[in-house]
């Protein structure tokens, strides 16, 4: 066969193959046009519907920012009775890193089950010795996708989760991963910002259910009995749903859950996340809210702020018409602020592993508790009101000016948008 000719037909494969894959993995976007009167606290029984869960109430939600947040982490590990279920992104090898392999590999030697997922592409620098010294000790470490032929068609898709279990009792979501620069408390650009939430109740079987997916998926092993699903009693009064599965085909409960959300609120949506960039339909959304009353406000990190500038390049080319539509942008530029968290009308809230994105809402395992508690939500804007007195607003008229160097950036990266 002539050269060219092979080269041709080698090209046309990949342009299928690349089709085909494309072709399974496409799913529709959720319509955003929701006619209801009704507030958001009033629809739990549809948002939990809608994304394939069961909203339970009985539940305690503590709140822990910043590097103080692994402190009650490692302390409750090391209090643990039967069972640790550890499940991050991103891993690398350090100080912290150290210090959790050890509250692990001590469970692991007591006699506890301790089960340990990490992602393939985010923990590859958690570092040999200490998947080493889990191992010894007796705790399983598994690895999310990992690069080979059998991952092929599946290596794009991320666990961005971050969650820990603890005897099926107690649980943790959200933000935090286990890297060096999550310790401290935000104070310069070395330390990052975020939140996760420490949970009692009926909702952590929700949360070991989601655990056990992906465990199941990577490993066949299935675990059952009072050490990780036991009876659980009432812990407090906030109502949650955990929004996690990615039904072949449809639109992930992550995507459905933020969309409807927005389309329902009424005085108040403030969003505190570090990628953000919504889609056509959701920046649609948002004005349609702000025509209805609410306060639109997006609290991100500038480009000298995160750890990715070239993902806040990609956010920014929606900037002009989510200024058009009267959504407030503020940018931090001291640090990252890693928190994914939206609060609607000061009684509903979101919080967990999701970027306000895609890549989140349609490629990465991830999950998103979903809760109805007016104390919660207080405590979570007090955070935005926190870090958004240092942070600089974008102004309409001043963005339209911007360079034509930032403005191709913009527009280049954006077209990259699902890959960052």
């Amino acid at each position: 066969m002539d050269a060219s000719l092979w080269t041709g037909l080698s090209i046309s494969i990949v342009v299928v193959l690349v089709l085909v894959i494309w072709s399974i993995k496409r799913v529709r976007a959720p319509m955003l046009n929701i006619e209801c009167d009704y507030p958001i606290d009033e629809l739990i029984p549809s948002l939990s519907g809608l994304t394939l869960g069961t909203a339970v109430p009985g539940n305690s939600v503590e709140v822990h920012e910043n590097g103080a947040f692994f402190e009650v982490l490692v302390e409750r590990i090391r209090a643990a009775r039967c069972s640790v279920h550890f499940e991050t992104f991103l891993w690398k090898d350090g100080a912290l890193g150290r210090r959790v392999a050890d509250a692990l590999s001590a469970q692991a030697r007591n006699g506890l089950q301790v089960r340990v997922m990490l992602d393939a592409t985010g923990s590859n620098g958690v570092g040999q010795d200490v998947v080493r010294q889990m191992r010894d000790a007796g705790c399983k470490v598994r690895f999310f996708h990992k690069r080979g032929l059998r991952n092929l068609g599946v290596l794009n898709d991320r666990d961005h989760r971050k969650m820990v279990v603890i005897d099926g009792r107690e649980a943790f979501v959200g933000g935090h991963c286990i890297v060096d620069d999550w310790l401290g408390n935000a104070e310069d650009g070395k330390h990052f910002s975020d939140v996760s939430v420490h949970l009692r109740g009926p909702i952590v079987h929700s949360i070991q259910g989601a655990f056990s997916e992906n465990w199941g998926g990577e490993t066949g092993e299935l675990f059952v009995g009072a050490d990780v699903f036991p009876q659980l009693e009432p812990a407090g009064d906030a109502v949650i749903h955990a929004a996690f599965l990615k039904p072949q085909g449809s639109t992930p409960a992550v995507k459905i859950l933020h969309h409807t959300a927005i389309c329902l609120a009424r005085t108040r949506i403030w969003i505190q996340n570090p990628y953000f960039i919504p889609e056509p339909e959701a920046i649609d959304a948002f004005g349609a809210a702000v025509k209805r009353g609410a306060d639109v406000r997006v609290l991100m990190p500038s480009t000298s702020g995160s750890d990715n500038p070239m993902v806040q390049h990609a956010g920014h080319r929606n900037f002009e018409k989510l200024l058009e539509n009267g959504v407030r942008l503020f940018e931090y530029p001291h640090t990252l602020l890693h928190q994914k968290i939206m609060t609607v009308d000061k009684v509903w809230s979101a919080i967990g592993s999701s970027n306000f994105d895609d890549r989140s809402f349609e490629t990465n395992d991830e999950i998103t508790l979903a809760i109805k508690d007016a104390a919660l939500a207080q405590r979570l804007d007090a955070i935005f009101e926190k870090y958004v007195a240092r942070a600089n607003e974008i102004h309409l008229e001043a963005w339209r000016k911007r360079g034509a160097w930032h403005k191709l950036k913009d527009n280049a990266v954006y077209l990259l948008k699902e890959f960052l």
